[in-house]
């Protein structure tokens, strides 16, 4: 069963290792589920970080064609998430380099190595990243109205509110902030009115 109810909802499995008291040592790994393909992580994109819809997924389907395109021609590729490397291989066995010729020469595949950019998304995690000062209670967040007020007057100073802006000032999740928001455009006096601007939607006030 997945431990936690909120953030990183992980599993324990016990190992064949034993530990010094005799038991089996356990490991930890992500709960089973939690997997989001290329169309759901370009809806996140979307919805968060004021992409337009079907952006990401356009901008990996090119990347990929040009990436391959290089790669077969030999080059390696440096970006932002890591390097790929073509790998090659031979399609005969050869005991002298000398015999080697360029016939022989295939590509094989990819060699992929992860870039210090991940280590600079994820270094806030590391260690100490499903601690509760790193997860904080939302439910407590959203019972303090002032906390709340002052975190909304923060984002109407540019004008308009945005889930992503909110989410941050508060310290919420998208979906609690998004929950906030929306419940302030409801009722007899409603504090905001919601309206699209692009591919997202914005909040402002009435």
């Amino acid at each position: 069963m997945p431990r936690k109810k909120t953030g990183f909802l992980y599993e324990v499995h016990p190992t064949p290792a034993k530990g010094r008291d005799g038991g089996n040592i356990v490991y930890a790994r992500p709960a089973k589920g939690m997997k989001m393909d290329i169309d759901a992580v370009d809806d996140y994109c979307a919805t968060h970080h004021s992409l337009r819809s079907g952006e990401l997924k356009l901008v990996m389907g090119e990347f990929l064609r040009a990436a391959g395109a290089l790669m077969a021609r030999g080059y390696r590729i440096d970006t932002p998430i890591g390097s790929f490397v073509p790998k090659l291989a031979l399609r005969r066995e050869v005991t002298n380099p000398d015999d080697v010729k360029d016939s022989d020469v295939v590509l094989d595949g990819v060699e992929y190595t992860p870039g210090k950019h991940w280590d600079e998304a994820i270094s806030k995690w590391l260690f100490n990243g499903f601690t509760r000062s790193d997860n904080p209670n939302t439910q407590e967040l959203m019972k303090d109205t002032q906390h709340l007020e002052r975190a909304l007057g923060e984002c109407l100073k540019r004008g308009y509110v945005t889930v992503r802006s909110f989410a941050y000032h508060a310290g919420l999740t998208p979906f609690s902030a998004r929950k906030q928001l929306e419940a302030w455009t409801k009722g007899d006096n409603p504090k905001l009115m919601r309206s699209r601007m692009g591919q997202m939607y914005i909040y402002t006030e009435i």
